[in-house]
């Protein structure tokens, strides 16, 4: 078949696999420290809002998003963006994704480098994860093995991305910890480990996305490579 291969499953349900165990791992780490209320009894925004100003990031504003666990910083507004369960909730979770994504915000203010590539790798990705896989199927099905090369070529951005995530996503977590005990919003030897259960929980779905394209992408070279040898 043209467009699936059973070889596809070896590569991938292991990747699978590792992605649905890290997902439930988030969901399990966030739904116990978020029913353990934080010492501090400040809410996920109104930490966030103490930290903008302990790190002078008064360019920064605070708005809500629907959903759940769909908090993310937008360098291009210069906005935190915290769903209601975290902006809201005066809790452990709450607070340590917060702070995690006010990292970003401090990460973007300093021009942090992994976050300036990874920004910048942001539009070819978005173009080369469509254009890839198609330049390698139509290289395939003409035998064109150069074009298929140059698809992998492509299609492998998504995998460069992915692994760019990585110290970004590390390093703001990193600052999150710091920042919460700095200003006294984490109290106790408790409240960090939820912190650090939190984080770095959220942090292993990141190293299972760059498991998931660097397997993908040994899939595609396994096809195009196959094809040469014949």
């Amino acid at each position: 078949m043209m467009y699936f291969n059973p070889t596809y499953l070896i590569y991938m349900i292991p990747a699978f696999i590792l992605m649905a165990l890290t997902s439930w791992y988030v969901k399990s780490a966030y739904n116990k420290w978020s029913r353990v209320p934080a010492q501090s009894r400040l809410t996920g925004a109104q930490a966030a809002q103490q930290l903008i100003s302990a790190g002078n990031l008064y360019g920064v504003q605070i708005q809500g998003i629907a959903g759940n666990l769909t908090d993310h910083y937008d360098p291009r507004n210069k906005t935190l963006n915290l769903s209601q369960g975290v902006a809201n909730v005066a809790s452990v979770a709450s607070v340590a994704i917060a702070a995690h994504e006010l990292g970003h915000a401090m990460q973007d203010a300093e021009g942090y480098l992994p976050l300036r590539i990874r920004a910048a790798l942001v539009p070819a990705v978005n173009i080369g994860s469509n254009l890839g896989w198609i330049l390698i199927m139509i290289g395939l099905f003409l035998n064109f093995t150069q074009l298929a090369w140059l698809g992998i070529l492509v299609f492998s951005g998504g995998a460069v991305f992915a692994l760019f995530t990585l110290p970004v996503e590390f390093n703001a977590s990193a600052r999150a910890k710091q920042l919460l005990v700095q200003t006294g919003i984490i109290q106790t030897e408790d409240e960090r480990r939820g912190v650090n259960t939190v984080l770095n929980a959220a942090a292993l779905t990141y190293v299972a996305g760059l498991v998931t394209a660097v397997m993908q992408l040994l899939y595609y070279v396994s096809l195009v490579g196959g094809r040469r040898r014949r």
